[in-house]
């Protein structure tokens, strides 16, 4: 069994890149044949391929460099025949795509399918449905692209503000249509019934729409699962992720300046210069700036809540899911497919902006008895890598 995983670059800089790293181990530690194809960039891990691997693209540095980028959105330029050479040679039986548009194309799943290969794709933002990929207008959720004219990309310049970026979307919006990516594709692996219900909305076929959660990287996950949920909370709740307005940040921590409790946060972002400023003498915050692996660990497990105020429709939030393994539950907003991770067991849900509400429902997790090991041991069952492999392979591969 031969599975060929596509991602735009090919070391942990985001979400996207990491569910690639971790499917691709766990493939192997369970003799699948896994390999990947990625584009060339300084900080890609090594791999069996590199020397095939589309050439480096940009979006700035000037026209040329735009022109290049906007002719690899298209399908053109060396990307086609970089991988049809890896084909060749690997000769997949499952092309597994993750997050390829710009840096690299969609025309990766033309090609698989052309030859009979089987081509899955994971969702990891809103991009088949919204061509900004967030489904933000200004800091509101939208959706006008779903099921009519990408044309609002332009109209409302929603790549930073710019009209050649916005076009460049829009181009990519129009070449790489509905019907087309359709056709191409065997399944769409949405990890939250929250996109896939979008997805459904925006016109995709629901018989090619699988769901199928993240599972928790591994190291993580075992030190989950040694962890003593028997150990006395400390006093103190916790927000871990980036510090940006469409999370919602500010909102928590203006709501966290008029509480009685400690507030840990951990992450940074383009907000974190002004929240340190604006909330410099208010004494139960704590910004802790961006921590690793282990520190991220420390803060959850230690919390007696985290909170998840999102203002944008998240996808299947690690922070959710990496708060619940450490037995910490979790009040988050209602969006997206943050309400789905969470029941009357494992936390609460609050309107998005309505600080009001987070209030409240902080205030009455803070004074509720949780039942730590019993989140942690759902949690761990849930977002294992056995219960996420036995679905990849049977559903989704077809092996």
């Amino acid at each position: 069994m031969r599975v060929l995983l596509v991602n735009k670059f090919y070391y942990p800089r985001g979400g996207d890149c990491v569910v690639t790293l971790n499917t691709q181990a766990l493939l192997r530690e369970n003799g699948v044949e896994a390999e990947v194809f990625a584009m060339q960039f300084p900080q890609n891990q090594p791999a069996r391929y590199e020397n095939d691997f589309a050439s480096e693209v940009s979006f700035s540095g000037g026209l040329g460099n735009l022109v290049s980028a906007m002719k690899r959105t298209l399908g053109m330029g060396d990307v086609k025949d970089r991988f049809a050479a890896v084909l060749d040679d690997f000769k997949p039986d499952v092309v597994h795509l993750h997050n390829i548009h710009s840096y690299l194309s969609p025309v990766v799943g033309q090609m698989a399918h052309e030859r009979g290969i089987r081509v899955v794709w994971t969702m990891h933002d809103y991009k088949l449905l919204c061509p900004r990929y967030d489904c933000l207008l200004g800091a509101e959720p939208c959706e006008r692209c779903f099921s009519g004219s990408k044309f609002n990309v332009l109209t409302h310049r929603c790549m930073k503000n710019s009209l050649p970026a916005s076009g460049v979307a829009w181009l990519e919006a129009v070449k790489w249509s509905r019907t087309r990516l359709e056709q191409q594709t065997d399944a769409f692996v949405c990890p939250s019934e929250f996109m896939a219900d979008k997805m459904k909305a925006g016109g995709f076929a629901s018989d090619k729409i699988k769901v199928l959660n993240n599972f928790l990287d591994p190291v993580k996950y075992q030190h989950y699962m040694a962890m003593d949920n028997t150990a006395p909370r400390e006093d103190y709740y916790c927000y871990v992720g980036r510090l940006s307005q469409e999370k919602g940040v500010a909102d928590l921590l203006e709501v966290a300046s008029r509480l009685p409790y400690r507030l840990k946060v951990a992450g940074g972002g383009p907000l974190e210069d002004e929240l340190r400023s604006r909330y410099a003498s208010c004494g139960n915050i704590e910004l802790l700036g961006m921590l690793d692996a282990a520190g991220v660990a420390r803060v959850l497990s230690g919390a007696r809540l985290s909170v998840v105020p999102s203002q944008w429709y998240e996808n299947n939030p690690l922070s959710v899911v990496e708060a619940l393994c450490a037995g910490t539950p979790v009040a988050g907003s209602n969006i997206g497919g943050i309400p789905e991770l969470i029941d009357s067991e494992n936390g609460v849900v609050f309107q998005p902006f309505d600080q009001e509400a987070m209030s409240m429902a902080i205030t009455m997790s803070m004074s509720r008895r949780w039942n730590h090991g019993d989140i942690a041991r759902k949690a761990l069952e849930r977002f294992s890598a056995s219960a996420h492999l036995h679905t990849l392979l049977q559903d989704i591969y077809g092996f």
